[in-house]
């Protein structure tokens, strides 16, 4: 069969694969990845290095020769240390025989869904929502389902669970939560969570529940967690990440809680996945877990400044409209007139050599919408929210 050239690599694709989204972060960032006179605060991530501790361990991992296959589900070392490490912090006994490691939450996101998602089966979405999330269950041949936030006018965005159980149908099979949420900052009250597996029990449906931020909270409280409510044989998954934490984006490893009774199904999951996640790294992991929350507590200190900064600055601006973010390290801000996030986001790049990523990139309800990330050195987001001052104070823009 003759193919155009410009047909030819999505030619024989799946429609679930050539109907993939651009990545509208990515496609941004693209554009000034190397300008050193470019403020990034588009992608998720801290500007700190991966701490001493984590990489002196990774190195000492590959003095020892920690370089072959390993176990599909992760080193029993790594698996004892996450034990160890919900126990400390949210006061639950887990188990290790319930974790699985991944290669980043990315991919703990892709097994979760592997594991139950049938084609066409649905799952339910807030939104705005982050982009891997909707398009894994896309490529997997789900149906995202999306649940717009409400935003009230003082008290920012909220999950009405009216909106959402309204949105469960016959064919629905997960109910997806992300808290505290990317991109809006929302984090669901333990209240909702418990009223949410209430009705997961009584329909059948299973939780997905991405709390990768759960230590970026600014009130002094750790966000809640399923874990807290569920029984250890609830249709319950906890997908997580070393990323933000502990400054890993690029070392690529995560994991996922499972319910008792599925660890022959994420072995294979995992086995045929990625066969196992590079070992030196998951003794690297291990030191993160034991020896980094003072790493972590240091991370939400510096947040809460750049939080504190760019919250302050463009709140006032009479254009721009400010939700104080609950958690994550995200500011998620509209401004008046914008008729397209992406547009915007290529003028604020080009005008005034800021980066932030189009809300746009974020599904249904995120249009309207420009987000930042102020996880960096707070003088860095001091000078990347006068920048945008600078920028959106000018009539006209």
């Amino acid at each position: 069969m003759d193919f155009r050239a410009a047909e030819w690599p999505l030619a024989g694709s799946p429609k679930r694969i050539s109907g993939i989204e651009l990545n509208q972060i990515c496609d941004i960032a693209d554009l000034a990845r190397e300008d050193p006179d470019v403020i990034k605060l588009w992608i998720g991530e801290g500007d700190l290095p991966t701490p001493d501790f984590i990489r002196e361990a990774a190195l000492a991992a590959l003095d020892a020769g920690q370089t072959r296959y390993t176990y599909a589900i992760g080193v029993p070392a790594l698996r004892q240390a996450l034990d160890r490490y919900h126990k400390r912090h949210w006061d639950v006994d887990v188990g290790a025989d319930r974790f699985s490691v991944t290669a980043g939450g990315v991919q703990a996101i892709m097994q979760a869904f592997q594991a139950v998602l049938n084609p066409g089966d649905e799952v339910i979405v807030p939104v705005p929502a982050w982009p891997n999330l909707i398009e894994i269950v896309r490529i997997l041949g789900g149906k995202v389902v999306p649940v717009p936030y409400r935003v009230a006018e003082n008290r920012g965005f909220r999950l009405d669970l009216d909106d959402l159980f309204a949105a469960v149908t016959e064919k629905t099979k997960v109910i997806a939560i992300n808290s505290p949420s990317n991109p809006t900052g929302w984090i669901m009250p333990r209240e909702q969570m418990s009223a949410v597996l209430d009705f997961a029990r009584s329909r059948g449906l299973w939780i997905v529940s991405d709390e990768v931020y759960a230590h970026f909270t600014y009130d002094g409280t750790l966000a809640p967690s399923f874990l807290e409510l569920a029984t250890p044989t609830d249709r319950l998954m906890i997908t997580n990440t070393f990323s933000k934490n502990w400054c890993m984006t690029g070392w690529r490893i995560g994991w996922i809680i499972f319910p008792a009774g599925m660890q022959t199904v994420f072995d294979n999951l995992s086995q045929y996945n990625t066969t196992s996640v590079a070992t030196f790294v998951q003794h690297a992991a291990v030191a993160a877990l034991d020896k980094g929350d003072d790493f972590i507590k240091l991370l939400v200190q510096r947040s809460a400044q750049g939080r504190e900064i760019i919250c302050n600055a463009l709140d006032n601006l009479p254009n721009v409209r400010v939700f104080w973010p609950q958690g994550t390290f995200y500011f998620f801000f509209s401004v008046h007139g914008m008729n397209s996030g992406y547009e915007m986001a290529r003028k604020i790049l080009r005008e005034s050599g800021v980066g932030v990523a189009p809300g746009s990139a974020f599904g249904p309800g995120g249009e309207a919408y420009l987000r930042v990330c102020f996880a960096v050195d707070p003088a860095l987001i001091q000078e990347g929210a006068d920048r945008l001052v600078a920028f959106l104070g000018r009539s006209g823009s």
